[in-house]
């Protein structure tokens, strides 16, 4: 078979279980065939192997079980970076980008003469941590997460980049690992109510990451807010991924925790409420 027979017939056995089967095909048969996706288009006539084919069956069919194409392949492009993944942690999305985005604008209005310090708390496979350690390259950044398996993945993240030197991994629950206040406390925690969360997410991705709380998803939130006064240093800034529904919550937990901040909320691509940033006076 082709390459393009081979695309057609996955788009196909995909199409009832994924909104973007075309692209998952692509993505599955460029890792199979170790070629960049473009190279697809280019040499669409191409007769895979025997064996690249089975591999590729054998993919296509585990996609059929809603098993996430980062897992499937072991990466996942965020902010430009390429970042290994795996079931320890969950798949970045691209709206966490918007956090990376409004962290790095704080980061350069708090420019000081000592090394800028920030917080990537809950870092997963050290997404946020890397994005910005990329775009800054005088900080230093305390990444911490309780799951040793997460940072596991995290620490092939910084390797592959040459962070060790300026991303410090750190195991433990939220802010208690932290040594010193930064200048930047930067979350993405679990914010979602498990049981709405969608039903392939649930069955795949780490509940730890995911499971907010049963009541509003806001119970990472209010553990991480009651104790942030003490790791914040004067003038710096927190900013905080929320759900859609989560803004006014959020918004109330900041203020009572630092009652002199200012407060911004920003909308993602599809205008969903999803990142707050607090600076303090």
């Amino acid at each position: 078979m082709t390459v393009l027979s081979l695309l057609r017939q996955a788009q196909t056995q995909l199409e009832p279980v994924s909104p973007t089967a075309r692209l998952d095909a692509q993505i599955l048969l460029a890792h199979v065939l170790a070629w960049p996706r473009t190279q697809l288009l280019a040499e669409r006539d191409y007769e895979p192997t025997p064996a690249e084919c089975a591999a590729f069956a054998s993919l296509v069919a585990q996609r059929g079980t809603q098993l996430p194409v980062a897992y499937l392949v072991g990466h996942k492009e965020f902010y430009g970076i390429d970042l290994f993944v795996n079931e320890h942690t969950l798949v970045p999305r691209p709206e966490t980008e918007l956090l990376v985005d409004l962290a790095l604008t704080e980061a350069r209005r708090l420019h000081r003469a000592t090394p800028l310090t920030i917080a990537d708390i809950g870092t997963g496979t050290g997404a946020i941590a890397v994005a910005l350690a990329q775009h800054l390259p005088d900080a230093l950044i305390y990444a911490t997460d309780v799951s040793a398996e997460a940072l596991t993945v995290a620490a092939r993240n910084v390797r592959t980049y040459q962070l060790s030197e300026r991303i410090i991994l750190l195991q433990g629950d939220l802010l208690e690992p932290l040594p010193a206040p930064v200048d930047l406390l930067i979350s993405n925690p679990p914010y979602t109510i498990l049981a709405e969360v969608d039903a392939n997410v649930r069955a795949h991705e780490p509940h730890l990451a995911l499971d907010g709380g049963e009541t509003d998803g806001a119970d990472v939130y209010r553990r991480l807010l009651a104790a942030a006064p003490n790791y914040l240093r004067p003038n710096g800034a927190i900013l905080l991924e929320i759900g859609a529904w989560q803004g006014q919550i959020v918004s109330d937990l900041i203020r009572n925790a630092f009652p002199q901040a200012s407060l911004s909320l920003h909308r993602d691509l599809a205008s969903h409420e999803r990142v707050i940033c607090a600076t303090l006076e």
